[in-house]
Order: structure tokens, then C-alpha cells, then sequence
């Protein structure tokens, strides 16, 4: 299984600050520390990487994903997910979220199915906090990415 996302990055006095997502839904509500993530999703058939990141981009906040793409490689998940990774130098305001939603039965064997927002929040973090915030798999993107701009 295959996945793409972007790890949006910007300059901000004089230090970089990364766009982190916090998974929605009733399964993350009460993790924080190291439940983050880029946003990312499935790369659909025929589709290219690239094209996956800038669509679940956009699915997952709400805000098209312009500029260059600069490869940042692959991570493997605890999952078995493979996730292709870009960084993308640009800006996002993060109250204006607009997240698609899934629907899950919660609580389990309720009967009940409930709808929630793929991606609950986003926030900018400098490399120590994100370091701790995003998954444990995914922290090697961090490191890429700083590798990459020196």
C-alpha cells in the first residue's frame, strides 16, 4: 500500500516551522505526542505521486498545494504503508481548515455511525515540537527536510 503527502514548510523569523495534521475522529481525539502527521493519502491507480500529495492536500486542509514539489524519498509505517513524501515551501492558515470527513461506527458494535473530519487540526511547528508530535515513522522526513535546506 502506497501513500503520498506534503510537508509544507515556512521561514518565519529566521527559523523554519514545519504544517503539521492531527488525525480526526475518535481514535486520535486523546493522542497527541507522536499521533501527527503530514498530510497524506492513498495514491489512487494511475495516479502519479505527485498528483496524490497536491489531491490529498487539498482534501485533508482544505487549500491547494502550488509550487515545486522537492522530493523528501519514502518512510515505511508500522502499518506497512509506504509513504512518498514532498516538501513544499509555502504558507497555510490554519484556522481556515476545511477537511474532508468519513463516517465510522463509534463506539464499536453501537449500531451507531458517526461522521468526522479526516484532519481535526493543523498547526506550525518548529523541528523539536514536530519531532515529537509526528509519528514516529514519519520523523525521518523531519530530518530530510532539514538536511535539504541546510
Amino acid at each position: 500500500m502506497r501513500s503520498a503527502g506534503i510537508l509544507l514548510y515556512r521561514r518565519r523569523s529566521g527559523r523554519i516551522e514545519v504544517l503539521l495534521a492531527h488525525p480526526g475522529g475518535p481514535f486520535w481525539a486523546r493522542r497527541d505526542d507522536g499521533a501527527w502527521t503530514i498530510p497524506k493519502g492513498l495514491i489512487d491507480a494511475g495516479e502519479t505521486p505527485e498528483a496524490a500529495a497536491r489531491r490529498e492536500f487539498f482534501e485533508e486542509l482544505g487549500a491547494e498545494a502550488a509550487g515545486t514539489l522537492a522530493p523528501l524519498g519514502s518512510v515505511r509505517q508500522r502499518s506497512g504503508k509506504h509513504v512518498e513524501a514532498f516538501a513544499l515551501e509555502g504558507d497555510f492558515e490554519v484556522a481556515a481548515l476545511r477537511s474532508n470527513t468519513f463516517e465510522t461506527e463509534w463506539p464499536p458494535h453501537s449500531g451507531r455511525m458517526n461522521t468526522y473530519p479526516e484532519v481535526d487540526r493543523a498547526a506550525w511547528m518548529d523541528f523539536a515540537t514536530a519531532r515529537i508530535k509526528l509519528l514516529e515513522a514519519q520523523r525521518p522526513l523531519l530530518d530530510r527536510l532539514e538536511a535539504s535546506l541546510g
